[in-house]
């Protein structure tokens, strides 16, 4: 299994963060998606982002330094989690200043690689996703869609709605990843897509 070095938080910003002069990857979803479990599997850490069973807690942009990220092992790398997106139950007046917290964080991140935009398979495709997909591609911004918690279905149902959203979201055949943290699936697909983009000069 890919391992990774220590992980350094660099901080939870209520706008967008300094820059760290490293690559970053940053992780996009809907509220109570499984964010935070994804986060922890890909990493290897059982707390390092707080899991809540109350959707919408994580209402910051919170940085990780991962160190030894690359595919040899010798880039250090920058993880952004950022606020989750829908219903939640917060006050109308930290939801509303959400949307332009991350479209300022997206609109002007030098460092920013890719974008891991987390679904849940059991879902169908929701509006609020395909407009970030949008939004995405006409800033010019690599995307991954990892479509999490494929251990709640049958493989003939997990199969099935992966294609469902592959075609709503007008993927390409690689996409979305299925995804669990229970039993690790895609673990090392994802991996392999952020070595990738973390890879690329510019």
């Amino acid at each position: 299994m890919r391992g990774v070095g220590q992980v350094e938080f660099l901080g939870s910003f209520p706008e967008t963060p300094p820059e760290t002069g490293l690559p970053e990857v940053a992780f996009a979803g809907r509220s109570n998606v499984g964010k935070s479990s994804a986060l922890n599997t890909l990493l290897n850490r059982k707390q390092l982002a707080r899991v809540s069973h109350t959707p919408g807690r994580t209402q910051l942009v919170n940085l990780f330094r991962v160190e030894g990220a690359g595919e040899e092992r010798g880039r250090d790398v920058v993880f952004a989690d950022l606020p989750g997106y829908g219903f939640a139950k917060v006050p109308e007046a930290v939801r509303a200043a959400w949307k332009p917290m991350i479209e300022g964080y997206l609109g002007d991140r030098a460092a920013l690689k890719l974008v891991v935009v987390l679904v849940d398979v059991r879902r169908d495709p929701q509006e609020m996703d395909g407009g970030l997909l949008f939004a995405l591609t006409e800033a010019d911004i690599p995307s991954l869609v990892v479509a999490t918690k494929v251990d709640k279905l049958s493989k003939h149902q997990a199969q099935k709605q992966l294609a469902a959203l592959r075609r709503e979201f007008r993927l390409p055949p690689d996409q979305p990843i299925g995804f669990s943290s229970v039993t690790k699936a895609g673990r090392e697909d994802v991996w392999a897509r952020i070595d990738a983009a973390i890879a690329t000069e510019g």
